[in-house]
């Protein structure tokens, strides 16, 4: 098994980095958003980050949130698509009786009492303080124990050596992987790439936000609004909330 073995992109992978975004020549940001980290500043509990997403406004033929997740994650595949990682899907749910149906994107839900933690031998599954679910891959033995467990489907196993790797997001062959919630991207103050590409190029379906900051946007709409989380009944307390199912 091959997996990433620097101490670098380990850091990268675990934290994100904190970046000066340029927004045209000789025009910077100087600013950070204030949800973001400083470089080397640990994730802290003060924080739940997640996500609301409205069913009734996500498209069935729109995939942004896909094509996007696997530019900023460098997903590009290989010869056999089944084997390819993918992050975030586009499903479609049916009333057998109406026959009434919806799509919606799943995703790891970045549960608080996650199965996959649970089952993982090594600790290679493991859960930042901000609620954020990752996989350490320096100490990951793919035995796929966090795959069978997750209720979601939400885990890729890597099966090929792998090339065109972000730096935050290290990968490597015999490794399990799955969304990171864009946490390099939450770290330096934006948002995830899936939530910023459906806004721009999707319907708005996907609002992102601090579930524990009573004055953000997403908290105040599941306090106001009717929301529910894919089986509930599991008792995982997934950080993803839906409307319209």
């Amino acid at each position: 098994m091959t997996c990433p073995n620097t101490n670098k992109d380990r850091r990268q992978f675990l934290a994100g980095v904190a970046a000066t975004a340029v927004l045209a020549p000789g025009v910077v940001l100087l600013t950070a958003p204030a949800s973001a980290r400083a470089p080397g500043e640990p994730a802290t509990s003060a924080n739940r980050w997640g996500l609301l997403i409205d069913t009734t406004l996500c498209k069935s033929d729109c995939t942004a949130c896909v094509g996007a997740c696997v530019k900023e994650m460098g997903l590009e595949g290989h010869d056999r698509p089944r084997t390819d990682a993918q992050y975030i899907r586009k499903v479609t749910v049916s009333d057998p009786e109406t026959g009434h149906s919806h799509t919606l994107p799943v995703m790891c839900q970045h549960c608080a009492k996650a199965a996959c933690i649970e089952v993982c031998p090594t600790g290679a599954s493991m859960r930042r303080a901000d609620g954020i679910v990752l996989v350490d891959r320096h100490i990951c033995i793919g035995c796929r124990y966090c795959m069978m467990a997750c209720p979601y489907k939400a885990r890729s196993f890597t099966h090929e050596e792998q090339d065109n790797q972000k730096s935050y997001l290290p990968r490597g062959k015999g490794c399990v992987e799955a969304c990171t919630l864009c946490a390099h991207r939450i770290d330096d103050g934006r948002e995830p790439a899936c939530v910023e590409a459906c806004v721009t190029e999707g319907q708005g379906a996907m609002l992102f936000g601090d579930l524990a900051d009573p004055a953000s946007k997403i908290a105040q709409r599941v306090a106001k609004e009717a929301s529910s989380r894919i089986r509930a009944d599991l008792g995982l307390e997934p950080a993803v909330r839906y409307q319209g199912i």
